[in-house]
């Protein structure tokens, strides 16, 4: 018995537009899953989809002066404007089972930007790997700008989507009903391993060379000689994940605690 394999690598996607960078106007977030905009907010934070026309430019102004550091534990790096919008267009705005939100600090007025809808562009965090059949996404890609560190800003957005995630939709105020949120970082990452952690994220375990990519700051595991990718390292993720037992048995107080600062 004879047999043949006529797989073709796929080719380099093409080098997006300038349309397809900035996208449409209305802007279609292209998610599985409605936003209730209402929801995604406290008394601190506000979520709102992240618009390349709108946040595009804001966030290399942020995030540019402090590259590569600021990205050191990140499976991606770019260091343009043009390759970071690119990857948002490709990896979120383009998969219906990931949406891309920015940051508001709305204790901070920003009076230069009032089309932003009132607060400071904060920094971007995302869903990723969102799936209605097995009711599980993972929170993705949180970035909080430098001038924004050490404000609780990452925390309270992060509670923000787990309270919608988890929350039952008959809930009050309701949710998503999801069973799973998933929250993966750099071992190496104390920073975003401790925030899950105080939220009562639960640990895993370590997914070994999960990612790879090339060398930053030594971060990342040398491959072997002889190894397909040349010059890229391997990336190991951590893994925690918050469930909706977790989440109904003081999951929900631990993080509303984390956000009052009355928590330890």
């Amino acid at each position: 018995m004879s047999f043949t394999n006529l797989y073709r690598p796929p080719p380099d996607p093409p080098t997006p537009t300038a349309d397809e960078l900035y996208g449409s106007d209305p802007y279609d977030i292209n998610y599985v899953y409605p936003l209730d905009l209402q929801l995604l907010q406290n008394h601190r934070v506000r979520l709102t989809p992240f618009i390349p026309r709108a946040h595009g430019a804001l966030f290399w102004d942020a995030v540019g002066p402090t590259f590569p550091d600021l990205f050191r534990y990140y499976p991606v790096l770019f260091t343009t404007l043009e390759q970071n919008l690119a990857f948002f267009e490709r990896a979120y705005h383009a998969n219906p089972e990931c949406v891309l939100l920015a940051i508001m600090d709305k204790t901070t007025p920003d009076d230069a930007h009032p089309e932003l809808g009132g607060g400071t562009f904060a920094g971007i965090i995302g869903l990723i790997r969102t799936s209605r059949a097995q009711l599980s996404t993972e929170i993705g890609y949180a970035v909080v700008f430098p001038a924004f560190q050490r404000k609780k800003i990452a925390t309270n957005a992060t509670a923000i989507l787990l309270n919608y995630c988890l929350e039952l939709p008959t809930a009050s105020p309701p949710g998503l009903g999801l069973r799973r949120v998933q929250w993966g970082a750099h071992p190496d990452n104390v920073a975003s391993i401790q925030l899950a952690l105080n939220l009562g994220f639960k640990v895993e375990g370590t997914h070994r060379w999960t990612y790879s990519k090339k060398d930053n700051n030594g971060v990342g595991n040398l491959p072997r000689e002889g190894d397909w990718c040349s010059g890229q390292c391997g990336f190991d993720v951590a893994v925690h994940s918050m469930c909706w037992d977790d989440w109904e048995s003081g999951g929900r107080e631990r993080s509303q605690a984390r956000v009052d600062g009355s928590a330890a």
